[in-house]
């Protein structure tokens, strides 16, 4: 049976984000990909392409961004939209995907990925909060200084080998360095402080006007066990609170990850793979990669 796929377009953006806002705790790269870049963006790393069914309605969402990190939505996605969403990459980077286990695991097949070899693959517990369930803990966050440069850099290049993301290393790698000098004055990132010195960070990885994922949530080696890391995602939600986000997505890469969310009233919602290639591979025609 043919199952054939086309290319979405601006024309497509209300329908795609009505479809992903049926599933929001696993949609949020996927929609926030959308709102930011639209379907159009060739350069930006989240530029994402988005595919669909090409004579029905859209029921299923298959993406692949500039970075090369694969993504969808397709609840129920027979075999044959796979390999077609496959044919339609072929010939493209990938890094990785990230989403619902069956989904992912069906992509990677398609795409003939499944080998790997892995940086990481786990499916990670799938958490969602009300803010308005969020408790008032005490701490101070504020936004990352110039200043705070080198000591980010650190803290981003441990949280990768922390997360499996990278092997053991000497010093910050390259996308450490990106993602620290990303967090200066960002919105999106904050810094907590005890006595002055700062002690744990949290940040937003995906971001809609009423709903925010979390990620990047650190604490140095000889701070943890102080509850450093509950109070600075309360402090990072808080300021969201205010900007009018009323609910909040996340997955955890552990148990005492996994605990300190549950304390701050998070509830188990779901699983979420992570599944990210030691080597970029390119997906060759017929669900190959090399």
């Amino acid at each position: 049976m043919s199952y054939d796929l086309r290319r979405a377009g601006p024309q497509d953006m209300d329908a795609l984000d009505a479809f992903l806002a049926q599933h929001p705790a696993t949609s949020m790269f996927l929609r926030s990909n959308l709102a930011a870049h639209g379907t159009d963006d060739a350069d930006h790393p989240h530029g994402t392409t988005f595919f669909v069914p090409a004579d029905a309605e859209i029921a299923a969402v298959f993406a692949i961004t500039n970075g090369g990190y694969l993504m969808a939505q397709a609840p129920g996605a027979p075999p044959e939209a796979w390999a077609a969403f496959a044919a339609d990459i072929a010939g493209r980077e990938v890094a990785g995907m990230t989403g619902r286990p069956v989904q992912v695991a069906q992509c990677l097949a398609a795409t003939g990925l499944s080998l790997g070899p892995w940086a990481v693959l786990a499916d990670e517990p799938l958490y969602q909060l009300a803010l308005s369930d969020l408790p008032d803990l005490p701490g101070k966050v504020r936004t990352p200084a110039p200043g705070d440069l080198e000591l980010l850099e650190q803290w981003y290049a441990t949280y990768a080998l922390d997360t499996g993301e990278r092997l053991a290393e000497d010093g910050p790698s390259p996308r450490a360095r990106a993602r620290a000098a990303a967090a200066i004055g960002s919105a999106d990132v904050v810094i907590l402080e005890e006595d002055g010195v700062p002690v744990a960070m949290a940040g937003i990885n995906a971001r809609l006007p009423d709903v925010v994922q979390v990620g990047g949530v650190f604490t140095p080696d000889g701070m943890r066990g102080n509850g450093y890391a509950r109070r600075a995602v309360a402090g990072l939600l808080r300021r969201c609170a205010d900007q009018g986000v009323t609910q909040s997505i996340l997955f955890a890469n552990n148990a005492a990850a996994a605990q300190a969310y549950e304390a701050l009233g998070y509830k188990h919602v779901g699983e979420y793979r992570v599944a990210l290639l030691r080597h970029p591979q390119v997906v060759k025609p017929g669900g190959q990669a090399q």
